[in-house]
């Protein structure tokens, strides 16, 4: 069995860390909080993200980063993309080998515009790096730490290293098929909070399933766009890390995406949804990544593009849905992918 540290002990990082310990491998979860890290430990409970679950016995977590590292020969990083490059400077600080680095955050960072494992690749030496492997998948936490059937992808131009993640998270309720389309499956999960946010939001207005058919038809051609033109293989967009995350995301009450993209088309304010989720909201960040990289790019996102008015420009948001649908008139395929 391996030994493995998981870093975030949010609701996502803590199921993943219940599907490790209890595939048998020696994992360790770390938290900056040491109330956190104690209750986990002690009580077997993550009270704040997964209330109503029993965590493992065997599973046990710290606050001490020093003692996370050195146990692990494999890390999860697990931490929501604005702490990526902090939690690398602290992991550094330790490092001493090689490890195989696992990370499961969704997101863009604004500004650089790169995806999270050139985020790691930038912070932690090579030396340090045995590969990256992406996790990713219409998987919310809430339905794994109840056993439901989920199945989610490991992404890594090296197979060896997807199938070794494949191996290690891989159950009779979590199924994990192998990726080598990094850039796909990053660009995929990223940019589907985008779209979840948009369609929280059209369900907030009050309009039906059509609309939301809709929005999650041509959110995918968008997010096809933009991944094609930066490298990525068409066909995974079709997959688990595409077409299966944005369903899940687009339609579940687990999603903080939606939840939070529901409250904008009730009329929230961006800064009282933020203030009474209190929860990281990666789609909001994403926003202004996926702004930027449709600039960069030259590719057309019009319902990424009309989201980031409503959120960053103060565009009331039924005003923003009646123009995109006054859009000029298309064929449906056209530049589906270029």
């Amino acid at each position: 069995m391996s030994r493995v540290a998981v870093l975030g002990a949010g609701s996502w990082g803590t199921s993943l860390a219940i599907v490790l310990a209890e595939n048998g491998h020696d994992t360790l979860l770390w938290t900056h909080r040491k109330e956190q890290a104690e209750e986990i430990s002690n009580q077997h409970r993550n009270a704040k993200y997964l209330p109503e679950t029993i965590l493992p016995e065997n599973l046990n977590a710290t606050d001490d980063m020093e003692k996370a590292i050195s146990h692990a020969e494999i890390v999860v990083m697990a931490v929501p993309t604005k702490g990526i490059r902090e939690t690398c400077k602290k992991m550094l600080k330790t490092l001493d080998k090689k490890v195989l680095f696992i990370h499961v955050s969704k997101g863009i960072e604004p500004n650089t515009l790169l995806r999270i494992s050139d985020i790691i690749k930038e912070e932690i030496p090579a030396e340090f790096i045995e590969e990256i492997v992406v996790l990713s998948g219409p998987s919310h936490a809430e339905e794994v730490v109840l056993h439901h059937p989920t199945t989610v992808a490991a992404a890594c131009e090296d197979i060896v290293a997807a199938e070794r993640v494949q191996d290690l998270f891989m159950n009779q309720y979590f199924r994990v098929y192998t990726n080598q389309d990094v850039i796909g499956v990053e660009i995929g999960g990223a940019l589907k909070n985008v779209i979840a946010l948009a369609a929280g939001a059209v369900d907030g207005l009050g309009f039906g399933d059509n609309a939301k058919a809709a929005l999650i038809t041509r959110g995918l051609a968008e997010i096809s766009r933009l991944g094609v033109k930066m490298g990525a293989n068409p066909l995974t967009f079709s997959g688990l890390a595409g077409m299966g995350d944005l369903i899940v995301t687009c339609t579940s009450v687990h999603s903080r995406n939606w939840r939070a993209g529901h409250m904008l088309g009730k009329g929230y304010t961006l800064d009282e949804i933020l203030e009474q989720m209190g929860m990281v909201v990666e789609g909001v960040r994403t926003t202004k990544a996926a702004h930027q990289l449709a600039e960069k790019y030259d590719v057309s996102m019009p319902i990424a593009e009309a989201l980031y008015s409503v959120l960053f420009e103060d565009k009331n948001p039924r005003q923003t849905v009646e123009e995109l649908m006054l859009r000029v008139k298309k064929q449906e395929l056209d530049a589906y992918y270029l």
